[in-house]
């Protein structure tokens, strides 16, 4: 996985300034993401597994964020601290909110606040408390400058970015402050969610609605196949029951179903599997569901249409997929 950098700042700015300071013992940068030029890695902080709350909306009441989302996993919390007083921490803020949107990440919510502000909302030190306080760290440090001041401590910011890769859901939350006039701390959480076990997970006719309406097509989580056929499992009719719910609600709609495959074999090969597997969805809502035939076409396009790299088994499981697409 490719390293989120910072394009604006020069190699020599990074070299003489860590070279008067050492990352602690044991510590690194994670691969999704890199530092700002000439901070150093005061703590490092690893759980294998924690529940983690990611807020998203503003300041709703004392000590209370309105919105949050309950996750889980794996946990790489890296506290920064750069020095000198060269650099200004809405300017960390900056690099950091560019480099994730660069990089493709979705923004679920973000801020950044002069001293002065008194606006309780996200970013702010009033935020960022009830953000710490959700998300404890069990050891004391430098991590503490986040919640503790200076007679010249200045603004603040956090920046919230989920993105989804084959591997599973990563979130990155970056918060920065102005700690005094010689220092900016940056806190960043890595939280990596484990990928699900396939067939674990089956698409709702909720979830289904959404997903045309905001994309025009769907993925199908809960079908299933016999290995290199085109035969249905008995688990996938969960999922079937639940796109026949969605398609009767939606009676006037036509749809492609549409198969994919990962690269492994020839395309000719490829893509007749996953015409196949799309036409056997499409003949078992027909027969066994009452669907209308003419509502719905099954198509296939092999491995054209990739979502993730086929160089990992969690990549290739990924795009091994059946999608509703509507027409």
């Amino acid at each position: 996985m490719r390293h989120v950098l910072f394009p604006y700042l020069a190699l020599l700015l990074f070299t003489s300034l860590s070279a008067t300071a050492q990352d602690v013992e044991g510590s690194e940068d994670h691969p999704v993401i890199s530092r700002y030029p000439g901070s150093v890695i005061q703590q490092y902080i690893v759980e294998n597994y924690r529940p983690y709350k990611v807020p998203i909306g503003p300041v709703t009441g004392y000590r209370a964020i309105g919105e949050w989302i309950e996750t889980e996993g794996r946990l790489t919390r890296i506290y920064y601290g750069l020095d000198g007083g060269e650099r200004s921490h809405s300017e960390v803020y900056k690099n950091y909110a560019d480099a994730l949107k660069a990089a493709e990440f979705e923004v679920l919510a973000e801020g950044l606040f002069p001293e002065s502000s008194q606006k309780p909302d996200v970013g702010s030190r009033n935020w960022q408390g009830v953000f710490f306080a959700a998300n404890p760290w069990s050891v004391n440090g430098p991590i503490g400058n986040m919640v503790s001041g200076t007679s010249s401590s200045g603004g603040s910011g956090t920046i919230i970015a989920r993105k989804e890769r084959a591997a599973g859901v990563v979130y990155v939350c970056v918060s920065v402050e102005h700690h005094s006039d010689q220092h900016v701390g940056a806190l960043v959480d890595i939280v990596e969610v484990e990928a699900a076990e396939t067939g674990l997970i089956v698409v709702d006719a909720e979830a289904i609605g959404k997903g045309i309406t905001e994309k025009g097509r769907v993925v199908l989580d809960g079908i299933l196949f016999d290995y290199d056929k085109a035969t249905l499992q008995a688990e996938s009719k969960a999922a079937l029951e639940q796109i026949t719910r969605y398609l009767k609600d939606n009676p006037d709609k036509p749809f492609y179903v549409v198969g994919h495959t990962d690269a492994k074999g020839s395309l000719e090969y490829n893509q007749k599997l996953s015409s196949d597997r799309a036409k056997a969805v499409v003949a078992a809502l027909v027969k066994d569901y009452g669907i209308a035939a003419d509502r719905l076409e099954g198509h296939g396009v092999g491995p054209l249409v990739p979502v993730f790299t086929d160089e990992s088994d969690a990549g290739r499981e990924k795009n091994r997929r059946v999608e509703l697409v509507e027409r």
